[in-house]
Formats: structure tokens, C-alpha cells, sequence
């Protein structure tokens, strides 16, 4: 379970973690690497430059993702990365979690994110989320099912902006940092809350 000592600025994450969203779609790789070495700095303390061989891992599945016709070793390099760039967090972080559980599960987001962009039932992706929060963070996927239901709700507005079909890009990207806040400010404050009952019933 969480142990409450776990810190990360939510407000910081979710800045991140967006600008990172319009990097990818943009394809530009290289300034995405930059902002997911400040990212993962921030989420998961990797020191520098340990954080620059993270960042590559994650950015090296991205660029293989990105194409939507991927080949099956396509597919075992992609979980492969992820699964090194959660062994380094697992490393730095002080979280309690299986590198290769939290892989599939982040790769089982991006294969429910592009299957139900522009479709209006988002429950298995909600699912799949959740599982991922509470596995990263030792949370039950009831602590975890709100930080679930907003980081979805984060990248429906994003496939507004992707899609074209956005009325106010630049209002919508506010729109998704403001839901990616409130996703980690959920994980945050749950974090800790079950990181006290955790040590006061040691």
C-alpha cells in the first residue's frame, strides 16, 4: 500500500504531462524528450542523468506507437521500454510496484485510448486507467477510480483538439491541464491519506 511519503506536485505533473501531449502530437521528439526527462523528474525523482535514459525509453515507445500500423515486434519493443523505463522509477521513486504489470497496463491505455478516441463509451478505458493509478501507486482501484475517470476525461478533450473538431484548441489544452490537476491532485491526496491510516494502524 502507499506509504504516504511519496511526493510529486500535481500542478507541476499535469503542466508537464500536457505540454508532453503537444510535443507527441506535433512529432517533435526531441523537445518531447526534454519535457519528459522534467517530467519524470518531478512524478518519479529520477536523478539527471538517469532521467535522460528514462525519458528515451518512454519517447523510443511513442515514436513506435505513433504510426497506427504496427508490426507484433512492433509491439513487444513498445511494452520492452516501458517496462525499462518503470524499472528505472521503480528504482528512484519509493514506490512499490511490478515494472512489467504497470507496462502492460500503460501499453493497454494507448491501445484503449486510440480504439475509443471519438466513441462515447470510455468504460473499459476508465478501467484501465484506474487499474494502472492503483497499481503504480498501491492504491484499491476504488481510491484510484477518480484519478481514472478525470485522466480520461483529460484525453477525450484531447481528441477534440487532435481530431480537428475543437470549437477553442487553446481553451480545450487549459481544459485538459486543469483535468490532468485535478488527476493527480486525487492521486496525491489519496496517496497520503492512506499512507497515515497505513502508519497509524502499524
Amino acid at each position: 500500500m502507499a506509504t504516504g511519503t511519496f511526493q510529486f506536485n500535481p500542478d507541476r505533473v499535469a503542466h508537464f504531462e500536457v505540454e508532453s501531449w503537444k510535443s507527441y502530437y506535433d512529432h517533435t521528439w526531441f523537445k518531447l524528450l526534454r519535457l519528459v526527462v522534467a517530467l519524470i523528474q518531478e512524478q518519479f525523482h529520477i536523478p539527471f542523468p538517469v532521467s535522460l535514459l528514462a525519458a528515451f525509453y518512454t519517447v523510443r515507445a511513442s515514436v513506435k506507437w505513433a504510426p497506427k500500423d504496427h508490426k507484433e515486434g512492433d509491439k513487444a519493443a513498445i511494452r520492452a521500454d516501458l517496462e525499462k523505463f518503470y524499472r528505472l522509477a521503480l528504482r528512484y521513486s519509493g514506490l512499490k510496484f511490478d515494472p512489467a504489470k504497470v507496462a502492460e497496463l500503460e501499453y493497454q491505455y494507448w491501445v484503449d485510448h486510440r480504439r475509443l478516441s471519438g466513441l462515447p463509451e470510455k468504460a473499459p478505458f476508465i478501467e484501465t486507467m484506474t487499474a494502472l493509478h492503483a497499481a503504480i501507486f498501491g492504491l484499491t482501484l476504488d481510491q484510484a477510480r477518480l484519478s481514472g475517470v478525470r485522466r480520461v476525461e483529460a484525453n477525450t478533450v484531447l481528441d477534440t483538439i487532435t481530431a480537428h473538431t475543437s470549437p477553442n484548441p487553446v481553451a480545450d489544452w487549459l481544459r485538459c491541464e486543469e483535468l490532468l490537476r485535478q488527476c493527480y491532485s486525487s492521486l496525491y491526496e489519496t496517496t497520503h491519506v492512506a499512507g497515515q491510516k497505513n502508519h497509524v494502524t502499524a
